[in-house]
C-alpha cells in the first residue's frame, strides 16, 4: 500500500522509526538500500540545532539516496521550532517530523517530546509555527497519550490536521508505560477515525505477522518499525514484501549478514571517525551477532575493544567462524 505524504509519495508502507543513538545516517542509508520506503534521523534538539553544533549538524547529513528522508525536531518553543525546521529545508531534507512522543525524563522534564501531549494549545502552537515557517510537508509523532487517564491522540491528532500536518504516527503506548507492557494497536483505531490524512501504527512490530496484526487492528496506513530493526536492516523489506505477498523473505544467509555488517562497520567508522565511530558500532555489533554461535563472548571481548582495526578483524574472525560451522553442517 503506497502512501503520500503531501507531493511526496512513497513506494510502500513500512517506515523505519527515529532512534536516538541509532539512525544515524549509516543505519538509515542500509536500511533504505534494504527497502525501507522512509527513514527518519535521530530526534534533534530544535536549540541545538539553532546553535548548529558540529554533532548536531552531523546527525542530519543525508545522502540522495536515502530520499525521502525525514529530519525529526523536538522542542518545546515554536519560535525555536520554525528556526530549526527552516534551517533544516535550506539544508535539503524532505519532510520534517515533530517529536510528540519521546518518553526519555531528559526530553520530558525540559516540556519537549510527550510532555506536549498534556499541554495541546501548547502543542498546537509549536505545530501551527512549523508548518507555516517551511513549505516540505509536516509530519508529527505521538502517543496514545500521557497515561491512562488521558489518552487524547485522537483531539491532538484532528488539531494537528487542521493546522496542515500530512501524516500522524502513534506509538500505541502512553508516556507513563516507556515501553512496558504491550502497544494498543486498538487504540491507534480512534486516532485513524479521528483524520483524513495517513496514520501510521507504531510499536512491537518483531516479525511480519505483528505487522499484519498491527494493521488489521488499528486500520493504520502503514507500520513504522523501530526496535525490531535492531541488527536486521533488512527486516523492513521483509515485512513490506511480507504485507504485499503473504510470503515471507528467507533471512540472509550466513555470508550476507558478514558482509552487512562490515560494511555498516565502515561506514560508521568513515561517518564518526575511528574512536566515536567504535563506541557507536558495539551495540549493532552486539544486535548482529544475537542468536550466533559464542555470541555473547563475542559481545564481551569486542565490547572492550577501542581500536578500529582490531575490532574489524576480531568481528571477521567470529563471523568466519559461524561461517565455517554453517558449512560443516551443510556438508553433514
Amino acid at each position: 500500500m503506497a502512501i503520500s505524504i503531501g507531493p511526496i509519495n512513497l513506494e510502500n508502507n513500512v517506515i523505519l522509526a527515529p532512534m536516538s543513538g541509532v539512525t544515524d545516517m549509516p543505519f538509515r542509508r542500509l536500511v533504505k538500500r534494504q527497502g525501507a520506503a522512509l527513514v527518519i534521523s535521530e530526534m534533534i534538539a530544535s536549540q541545538a540545532l539553532i546553535r548548529e553544533s558540529r554533532k548536531t549538524l552531523k546527525m542530519i547529513m543525508k545522502t540522495p539516496e536515502e530520499f525521502p528522508m525525514s529530519v525529526q525536531l523536538a522542542g518545546c518553543e515554536p519560535e525555536a521550532m520554525a528556526e530549526a525546521a527552516k534551517l533544516n529545508e535550506d539544508l535539503g531534507a524532505n519532510i520534517i517530523d515533530i517529536n510528540m512522543g519521546c518518553p526519555a525524563k531528559k526530553v520530558v522534564n525540559g516540556y519537549a517530546g510527550s510532555a506536549l501531549m498534556k499541554e495541546e494549545l501548547k502543542a498546537a502552537k509549536i505545530i501551527e509555527a512549523t508548518v507555516k515557517a517551511v513549505s516540505l510537508p509536516v509530519t508529527l509523532k505521538m502517543r496514545t497519550g500521557w497515561d491512562d487517564n488521558s489518552r487524547n491522540a485522537p483531539q491532538l491528532a484532528k488539531i494537528a490536521e487542521d493546522l496542515g500536518v500530512k501524516m500522524i504516527t502513534v506509538h500505541g503506548r502512553t508516556r507513563c508505560q516507556f515501553y512496558n507492557g504491550r502497544a494498543d494497536w486498538d487504540f491507534i483505531a480512534e486516532v485513524k477515525n479521528s483524520v483524513k490524512i495517513p496514520v501510521i501504527g507504531n510499536g512491537d512490530v518483531k516479525t511480519e505477522e505483528d505487522a499484519k496484526t498491527l494493521l488489521e487492528k488499528s486500520q493504520a496506513d502503514g507500520v513504522m518499525i523501530g526496535r525490531g530493526a535492531y541488527g536486521r536492516p533488512w527486516f523492513l523489506n521483509q515485512v513490506s514484501h511480507y504485507l504485499k505477498t503473504a510470503q515471507k523473505l528467507p533471512q540472509p544467509n550466513i555470508f550476507a549478514m558478514k558482509d552487512i555488517m562490515i560494511e555498516h562497520y565502515q561506514e560508521m567508522l568513515s561517518h564518526h571517525g575511528g574512536e566515536y565511530g567504535v563506541r557507536l558500532a558495539r551495540k549493532h555489533l552486539g544486535w548482529y551477532s544475537k542468536g550466533l554461535p559464542n555470541s555473547a563472548d563475542f559481545r564481551s571481548k569486542v565490547n572492550l575493544m577501542d581500536d578500529a582495526d582490531q575490532v574489524l578483524s576480531f568481528m571477521t574472525q567470529f563471523f568466519d567462524q559461524c561461517i565455517d560451522k554453517e558449512l560443516s553442517r551443510m556438508a553433514a
